[in-house]
């Protein structure tokens, strides 16, 4: 299945644009969504690391365990 796609119409800063296309060898729409995508992954990743202090696991416990 297709993934459905949103036209957009926007002003970015075009030096801005023109390097990040220029380092990453993307064309404008591939800067972007690698843009957006790299948005979201340090947005996941903070999430992760905000969890430290908050799971407690038994390592020798795991480690035990009988695997099937």
């Amino acid at each position: 299945m297709a993934k459905k796609l949103k036209k957009i119409s926007t002003n970015i800063p075009e030096d801005l644009l023109k390097r990040a296309c220029r380092i990453a060898d993307l064309n404008q729409t591939e800067a972007l969504v690698a843009g957006l995508r790299e948005l979201i992954a340090q947005h996941e990743r903070k999430a992760i690391v905000d969890l430290k202090g908050k799971v407690s696991i038994d390592l020798d416990e795991i480690r035990q365990r009988v695997r099937l």
